[in-house]
């Protein structure tokens, strides 16, 4: 996938497919072992370099990683000539700290409990060393700073112990007294006190029985500081947030309304969305998941249940109760069931790096969309088509809900996306590319590939539609397990790297 002229798109040879590699685990549960409920990770992202890994769990905590194999100070030469030697080099993380974002609460008012799940991490601009980064739960936004600090102890005293007193006690022979009486205000009084003169002169080489502490730094802290809280602008649990590209403003979504907010000012937001009805009977669709546009800060988009994309130039009005462009896949004629709005609900929605193109994930499908052409999707791939005719099984026991997120590669040439069973998908997006494989969330990723057919199927007309069903029954013939689904990753901003979250476990993989 380019954003250049479609000429050089439609010559393109598409890339090779990716062999993923296990990486690092983090947190990984013995067998046999019980998932805590509060432990399982729901949110994860890495900030713009790349050099920081966020995640988020059910039980509030925000936990940081820091990137390992670049350290700013940079490698030696000798280091360098086994990288270059070596061609097995990845990303690697070390965990850094973690903090309590978010604490349970209730809402009186509407007697209501309010979870301490986090939602939704989003980075900021690190300013001066310090790491900032966003958090949400279902109704309050923090805004986090991350810093490390010298830790500094008393090492020792440069005392004589053979000539102390005591501790801190000076001998007092060697002290001269004043004939006078120490009084308030500098006052002197007829009466004598043991009080030092003012003339008073420390000997020739010091008081050897006098302690003096040496402070020295021992180490350092990471220490977390809360520096607001954007509280009391939902009504409905929030779903998204996302920074803009000027770094001063952010957007958080609900069900029905979006908010703009300036990072500065915590008491106030501008609603620019809202799909609110009159009359509620009326209502039809709500707002899954927004994003800003990567360069844009003008623009956004937002997601529905109705399985549209809507496109908003914030320079139109001040309330975008317009959009600038409407991104719908059109289902065909007599296909509809019960279960087609419900698998037709998107749960996420990402912009490419360059800004040019879309990826949006719904239940059953993976869409990649240009935003100069709003007639359909450029690529539909199918994430486990054969789920399709076990519907009823997923709707009773509520896994057609379950919203999984997406995720593009840096260079714009892949997509992944979570299933069941602890698998994961990777689609190769660019023009051409057969790429589609199956990995599981284990150390052995590739145990469970699926093979990909040689040849995807066309569709004829302007959007270049390609759909690709790679997916047999349960693949491989395993049985399917729905209560082991990765819903939650994200790919390395600038390397073929992935972490995933599985239950209450993050997994690191690589490709080459």
């Amino acid at each position: 996938m380019n954003g250049g002229s479609g000429e050089a798109a439609s010559t393109a040879v598409g890339p090779e497919t990716l062999e993923w590699k296990f990486s690092q685990v983090f947190g990984e549960r013995a067998a046999g072992e019980e998932v805590q409920e509060v432990d399982i990770i729901s949110a994860i992202e890495f900030n713009k370099t790349g050099d920081y890994l966020a995640t988020g769990d059910r039980g509030g905590r925000v936990v940081l990683f820091e990137r390992t194999d670049n350290r700013k100070n940079g490698p030696q030469r000798r280091d360098l000539e086994k990288m270059e030697s070596s061609m097995s080099r990845h990303p690697e993380f070390r965990y850094k700290t973690e903090f309590q974002s978010h604490e349970p609460e209730f809402d009186y008012l509407k007697s209501l409990e309010i979870e301490e799940k986090i939602n939704k991490i989003r980075w900021c601009q690190a300013v001066n060393g310090a790491l900032f980064l966003l958090s949400a739960n279902d109704k309050t936004i923090k805004l986090w700073k991350v810093q490390e600090k010298k830790v500094k102890k008393l090492c020792r005293m440069n005392s004589n112990t053979s000539k102390a007193i005591g501790n801190g006690t000076v001998d007092s022979a060697s002290l001269s007294y004043s004939s006078k009486q120490c009084l308030a205000n500098g006052e002197h009084g007829t009466r004598t006190f043991g009080c030092l003169s003012n003339d008073f002169h420390f000997p020739p080489g010091g008081i050897p029985s006098l302690h003096l502490p040496v402070v020295i730094s021992h180490d350092t802290s990471h220490v977390a500081g809360c520096r607001r809280i954007y509280a009391h602008a939902h009504d409905y649990h929030i779903n998204s947030i996302s920074n803009n590209s000027d770094g001063e403003t952010f957007i958080s979504a609900d069900d029905l309304r979006i908010n703009l907010w300036n990072l500065e000012i915590s008491g106030q937001s501008f609603n620019i969305v809202d799909v609110k009805p009159a009359n509620m009977e009326d209502l039809t669709e709500v707002i899954t998941s927004a994003e800003f546009h990567p360069n844009h800060c003008n623009t956004l988009a937002y997601s529905t249940s109705k399985g549209s994309i809507c496109l908003v130039d914030l320079r139109q009005s001040a309330l975008c109760d317009k959009n600038s462009k409407l991104f719908e896949a059109h289902e065909a004629s007599g296909s509809k069931s019960f279960f087609s709005e419900i698998i037709a609900s998107i749960s996420d929605v990402k912009f490419a790096k360059d800004g040019r193109h879309m990826l949006s994930r719904d239940y059953m499908t993976l869409k990649l969309w240009d935003i100069n052409m709003d007639s359909g999707p450029v690529a539909t791939f199918q994430v486990h088509e054969y789920l399709r005719r076990k519907f009823c099984d997923l709707y009773e026991n509520d896994s057609i809900f379950d919203k999984f997120e997406c995720c593009l590669s840096g260079d714009g040439l892949r997509a992944a996306t979570g299933s069941y069973s602890n698998l994961f998908r990777v689609f190769g997006c660019s023009e051409g590319s057969t790429e589609a494989i199956t990995l599981e969330a284990t150390k052995n990723p590739m145990r469970r590939q699926v093979p990909t057919p040689s040849k995807p199927s066309r569709s004829l007309g302007l959007t270049r539609a390609v759909k690709r069903d790679n997916s047999e029954a349960d693949t491989n013939g395993n049985s399917l397990d729905f209560t082991t689904k990765l819903l939650h990753m994200a790919w390395h901003p600038t390397e073929d790297s992935l972490a995933i979250a599985a239950a209450n476990s993050l997994y690191m993989y690589y490709a080459q």
